[in-house]
């Protein structure tokens, strides 16, 4: 069977491990490792161990459609349109910033995939041309667009047809195409959690490279046998199904912590590692399964889609984006919406970006007297963008969440109590809630703040490590006059974030009072 990595004639063999230099340095990992901790480790060790989270998460999933379309259609009481909007995507949040994609590791929407390959194997490659971010950005934006224009927060019905939508869509890519074109190609959450784990203080990786430097088998990207079979035949161990070859790979991008690549290595030479968050978005050159991801323009469309999209997502919740859609239907003479929030969703997500992007680095130009092209600096920039991006999603989502954090106590005491006639779990206490707004409003401010502070660090890394010209004698002072006009766009930001989150917000999907 022919894999993904084995047509791209334009790449490195990803089993050839590269000389050493600036993407092949010896490294021996001697920090704190998930996989070493007693009980948790062997658990997380095991092949099948990811059923252990999937199985439960699936099943909540399947309440949740239940509850969407046969449960009662006010979104507060509902545990489909609760749990979507409030809880899950505060606790993916949290969950990033804490741990790692450890929901990309959960994901239910492998195991009915999981299943139907069983009775039949994909044949198909992904198609060449759509190797890329394209598809999921296109998703992306448009389960935004779909979240304003349905009020899916606050319609249960809508919200159980997109998880469905979902299950269906993972179903159908991944039994027709082979490896994980899904996650890696389609999957809009998955490149939500990619960006966000960027940040994350623990990261997959490689224990010793001088033990892969040796290896000629490249187990964790080609699969091998399951040592663990008790049948006394062979069960292949899949690799690395979105093509990230260990020794090679640098960061949390497109990996999905399924812990393939641990059960599949005959050394047992990789674990789950602390490192510095964010350090992956400072490292230039190329990187397995990604390139080079400073000169990939869907990589920056992607970034650009995740924090303006953010911004987007908060400043849809306040009612001066209500008196925006008022005034534009007063001079168009629309009366319907979606012709209204596209214009909304063009202004923000492509006219701004476009504009505030090009002065910041057409100023940068200027002060640094850089030669490259307004569009390739941006390029170059853009993994700056992520961590404002990530700290607008953790101050949005956990405004909800832990604001709200106990109110699914008394939806799941109601839906026992309406579904099987009896109050198993006693009956609803409808004034449960969670932290007070005052509280979680300093959350939010920190979650700006080091954000903010974030994308300044990785801007200025990223500059210092350009190519000034030979006579520029004190390359740390231009870098950081250079790092001046960027440090000001996410200021920007930030300011335009505070102010969203100093409005009135929309209790989407809470429940207040009885």
């Amino acid at each position: 069977m022919t894999t993904l990595w084995q047509q791209r004639p334009t790449e490195r063999h990803p089993t050839q491990i590269p000389p050493r230099g600036a993407t092949g340095k010896r490294k021996q990992r001697t920090s704190f490792d998930l996989l070493a901790v007693p009980l948790l480790g062997g658990i997380l060790r095991r092949p099948g161990s990811r059923l252990l989270v999937q199985i439960p998460v699936l099943f909540v999933s399947l309440v949740m459609i239940a509850h969407a379309f046969w449960g009662p259609q006010l979104a507060p009481k509902n545990l489909a349109a609760l749990l979507t909007w409030v809880h899950f995507r505060g606790l993916v949040v949290l969950v990033l910033l804490l741990g790692g994609n450890f929901f990309c590791m959960g994901c239910p929407f492998m195991l009915p995939r999981e299943l139907a390959r069983k009775l039949h194997s994909p044949r198909w490659q992904w198609p060449k041309k759509l190797r890329n971010k394209w598809p999921a950005i296109t998703l992306f934006v448009g389960v935004l667009f779909a979240y304003e224009l349905f009020d899916l927060f606050a319609n249960p019905w809508w919200t159980g047809v997109l998880i469905v939508s979902y299950f269906a869509i993972a179903l159908l890519v991944d039994s027709l195409f082979q490896r994980a074109s899904f996650c890696k190609f389609v999957c809009p959450i998955g490149q939500f959690n990619f960006l966000g784990a960027s940040l994350s203080p623990l990261e997959v990786a490689v224990r010793d490279t001088a033990v892969c430097d040796g290896c000629v088998t490249k187990d964790c990207i080609k699969g091998t046998a399951n040592p663990h079979s008790q049948t006394g035949l062979p069960v292949v161990q899949r690799g690395c199904e979105l093509d990230l070859f260990q020794p090679r790979k640098s960061g949390n991008l497109d990996c999905t912590f399924c812990m393939d690549c641990v059960y599949a290595c005959p050394e047992d030479n990789i674990g789950v590692f602390a490192r510095m968050p964010g350090e992956e978005l400072t490292t230039v050159g190329p990187k397995s399964g990604m390139g080079i991801i400073e000169r990939r323009g869907d990589f920056s469309a992607l970034a650009v889609a995740f924090t303006f999209g953010a911004l987007l997502n908060a400043f849809a919740m306040i009612s001066p984006v209500y008196a925006l859609e008022n005034s534009i239907a007063s001079a168009t003479g629309l009366t319907v919406e979606w012709p209204i929030l596209s214009a909304i969703f063009a202004l923000f997500l492509i006219i701004e970006p476009a504009v505030l992007l090009g002065v910041t680095a057409f100023a940068t130009q200027r002060v640094a007297g850089f030669n490259e092209g307004i569009t390739a600096q941006v390029k170059r920039l853009a993994p700056s963008l992520i961590p404002i991006g990530f700290g607008v999603w953790l101050a949005h989502y956990a405004f909800h969440f832990l604001t709200g954090a106990l109110t699914v106590v008394p939806v799941a005491q109601n839906a026992v109590r309406q579904s099987f006639g009896k109050a198993w779990f006693g009956n609803p206490q409808w004034q449960l809630g969670g932290l007070p707004e005052s509280v979680v409003y300093a959350i939010e401010l920190g979650f700006l703040a080091l954000g903010l502070i974030g994308s300044i660090a990785v801007a200025w890394t990223l500059l210092r490590q350009s190519s000034f010209p030979s006579q520029i004698k004190n390359v740390e002072r231009v870098a950081l006059q250079a790092t001046a006009p960027w440090a000001v766009f996410y200021l920007t930001l930030f300011v335009s974030a505070v102010w969203i989150m100093n409005q009135p917000m929309d209790m989407r999907g809470t429940f207040l009072g009885g």
